[in-house]
């Protein structure tokens, strides 16, 4: 793809405010999500498409918050094909300075979240230029989503977007030997899986997929707000119908707590003391705060570097899923500068 400088945004972003649903629509939303609701007996689809909507609208929302944090003196690859399948694109996005110098830069590979259902790289961007204006290459990946797509597909994608990078290091100015992961919810679920994979060679005979990253290449993560252990899931929480389609449509069965491989993807359950040093973080209001503090444990049990940013549960304001791309917001400018030091410390 052509590469283009893009400038940081003179004004800011004002996103097309969400439509109030009055008259008509609204006597007959109800039914419909109940129709929706109960049609989970049979398959998780249309639940899954309907949360994947909303996860959008929320998407565009996250994406023109960060475009307002974006610095300029960044070019971006964009939509570069790293595999089979339409999904399989990643963008990159380098320091101008490192093009001018013919530097090589230590590369952060961001996965995004979105329940395996939803979201995607593009949403994140400003993310990316923000890493990138620390001193990193920052890569944003796609992956093909449930529920047309089944665990592990994610993980063995991330895998293959990864000797990407590597294989074309010299084009994109990447010191393949400084290399690191971070993810945000789903998206952090699958880079602690790719840790695991890359350090525990029992883990990679359970799993079917082998590392195509080196050990000592991976230098550390940085996992945000991710769901680490699916036997947390709350069948009785609020949140039952969501929670039912994601790992439905993620496992590719309803009774996904009989499915011996599915839970393989649990991060705690496989990590080893080879594991990378981590920064692990989420807010005091997120449901998934249960997983964080799981994975910390287990990291910390074999002896791995971990490093956390949590917050006590009478935290104001209170922080919630996915708070780390609230930029607008000190507890998120926060999390973005560990996150920054933690990787220039081990790069």
């Amino acid at each position: 793809m052509p590469v283009t400088t893009e400038l940081a945004p003179s004004t800011v972003v004002v996103p097309t405010p969400i439509p109030t649903i009055t008259g008509w629509r609204r006597l007959l939303i109800r039914p419909f999500v109940a129709a929706v609701r109960a049609s989970l007996r049979v398959s998780p689809r249309p639940m899954a498409y309907l949360i994947r909507r909303q996860f959008a609208r929320g998407g565009a929302l996250t994406k023109a918050e960060l475009d307002r944090h974006a610095p300029g003196g960044i070019t971006a690859y964009r939509d570069e094909r790293y595999g089979e399948g339409e999904a399989a694109r990643l963008d990159v996005y380098v320091p101008d300075h490192a093009i001018a110098n013919d530097a090589r830069l230590p590369v952060i590979v961001w996965i995004h979240g979105g329940g395996w259902l939803g979201g995607g790289k593009t949403e994140l961007s400003g993310y990316m230029k923000a890493l990138a204006g620390h001193g990193f290459v920052a890569v944003a990946i796609d992956y093909a989503l449930a529920p047309a797509a089944r665990y592990p597909t994610p993980v063995r994608q991330a895998m293959a977007a990864l000797r990407y990078v590597a294989d074309e290091a010299a084009r994109f100015h990447v010191d393949p030997n400084r290399m690191f992961l971070g993810g945000d919810s789903a998206g952090a679920q699958i880079a602690g899986q790719i840790a695991a994979l890359a350090t525990n060679p029992d883990y990679v005979r359970a799993v079917g997929i082998g590392s195509t990253i080196e050990a000592d290449r991976l230098r550390a993560v940085a996992l945000c707000c991710g769901p680490y252990d699916p036997s947390l899931a709350n069948d009785h929480s609020p949140f039952e119908g969501f929670l039912t389609t994601i790992l439905w449509s993620y496992s590719g069965t309803r009774d996904w707590r009989r499915n011996k491989y599915f839970a393989t993807s649990s991060i705690p359950d496989n990590v080893t003391g080879a594991f990378p040093p981590a920064f692990v973080t989420v807010g005091n209001a997120d449901p998934l705060a249960e997983h964080s503090q799981r994975l910390v444990a287990a990291l910390t049990a074999h002896g791995v570097e971990v490093e956390t940013l949590f917050f006590p549960p009478d935290h104001e304001p209170p922080l919630a899923h996915e708070y780390q791309f609230r930029l607008d917001g000190a507890d998120a400018q926060q999390a973005l500068s560990r996150i920054v030091d933690f990787f220039t410390r081990h790069a």
